[in-house]
This record gives structure tokens, sequence and C-alpha cells, in this order.
């Protein structure tokens, strides 16, 4: 696909293009959002994203090591990534060794790791257009750590002088 933006010098690479082509992809350029989404350098960037904002928002998972598995469910294929945590290491694999995997299309994927606060995650998975599955334990661990935190958020009161 020579030609397109993506290999073009000075082009955008990386977040920058996900990020930028995701929120203003136009009907004058569907070739150009295939090929910036499709890239797994730019997929890469677009996880490490989301890791990184939703772990703004829920600081009490960084520390937890566990290996995630990513299925993101395009137009007829599935794209499959493994995550390391804490390193947060992301690579386009098979995650055999995943002890919790998510499930989601790739466009609500896009828009959530550059978009999405913690709140659109859990109406994610509330509306199923997110699934988790995987190890009970881990599972639980993730969803008390995540309601602990909604909870801190709620109780917090601004400070008035």
């Amino acid at each position: 696909m020579g030609g397109d933006a993506s290999s073009e010098p000075g082009a955008f690479t990386g977040a920058q293009a996900a990020c930028s082509v995701a929120v203003a992809a136009t009907a004058e350029s569907p070739s150009l959002r295939l090929t910036s989404l499709t890239s797994p350098t730019d997929t890469k960037s677009l996880i490490e994203t989301a890791i990184r904002r939703f772990l703004e928002e829920v600081p009490g998972l960084a520390p937890l090591p566990v290996v995630a598995g990513l299925e993101l469910h395009g137009r007829g294929d599935v794209q499959l990534y493994r995550i390391a945590m804490p390193a947060r290491e992301v690579t386009k694999t098979i995650p055999s060794d995943a002890k919790v995997t998510l499930e989601i299309r790739r466009e609500r994927f896009n828009e959530l790791a550059v978009k999405g606060h913690l709140a659109d995650w859990r109406l994610a998975f509330e509306h199923g257009d997110a699934k988790a599955t995987g190890i009970e334990q881990y599972l639980k661990l993730i969803l008390k750590v995540v309601e602990a935190q909604e909870e801190r958020s709620r109780t917090r009161r601004p400070k008035h002088h």
C-alpha cells in the first residue's frame, strides 16, 4: 500500500496518527483511516495510551503482576495482543499465558483508548461492548479495585475555603 500517508516522510506516527485519525476520520480519508489504525505500531501505541489513561484513573491496578490478552475484533478478523503488567509490555502475539482476556470491537476500543474514562469503560462492559474472561480470582480482584476507586471518586468533596 505504498503512497499512503503512513509511509510518507513527515507523516504522523504512533499514537499521534492513531489518535488523530480515529478522532478526525472523515469520508474523504477511508484508506488513511484503515492503514493508520491497522498498523501494528499504531495499534501498539493506542493500546499503550489506553493502559496509561486507565491506570491514571485506577492507580491501584498499576503494580498488579498479570499477563492480559486483548482481542480486537474488526471487520472479518481478530487481532491478538499480549500485555505484560506491571511493565506495560505490549506485543502482537497469541497471549497463551494470559490470566485475563479483554474482548472488544476495534472501533469501540479506539474510541475508549483516546477519549474514554472509567465510567465509559464500565458502560462498555455493562452494554456488552467489552467482555472480560479469565481466572476468576484475577477478575474479582480487578473489579474490587475498580469499584473501590469509583467509590473514592464519588466520596471526594471539593475543598472550600
